[in-house]
């Protein structure tokens, strides 16, 4: 059976298309107008990816993370960049805690130990 947010479409990035993290790149901050269809329009900052049509609205949360993040307040920095969107069941709105998208740094792997060469007797020098 379809859960509920399988049956509603959105325009917007949601947390249920995020789940436990997925990797992004930034194509660009614009506004959008998020108003539902009819309504006076809302302009809200978002962030569009290369590898999804629907784009992450931003809150002033994630804006500041993502300054955090590219180590710039010039969201023209931001652009062709890697982030992760995850799903962070703490996040509240309007005093209630519903969950949301949060947005970290991806992890950097670290690189294999150089194997090292085993000592034979000979090689030590006294």
């Amino acid at each position: 059976m379809p859960k509920i947010h399988d049956m509603l479409e959105s325009k917007f990035l949601r947390k249920e298309d995020v789940g436990a993290g997925v990797l992004y790149t930034v194509e660009a901050v614009i506004q959008k107008n998020i108003a539902k269809e009819g309504a006076e329009p809302v302009e809200k900052w978002c962030m569009n990816f290369r590898e999804t049509d629907k784009p992450l609205v931003l809150n002033s949360t994630n804006i500041q993370l993502c300054q955090t993040i590219f180590g710039s307040d010039d969201t023209d920095d931001w652009c062709e960049q890697p982030i992760v969107l995850y799903t962070d069941p703490s996040v509240s709105f309007q005093g209630k805690v519903i969950g949301g998208i949060r947005v970290r740094k991806p992890k950097v792997k670290a690189a294999p130990k150089p194997v090292q060469k085993m000592v034979e007797e000979d090689d030590i020098p006294f």
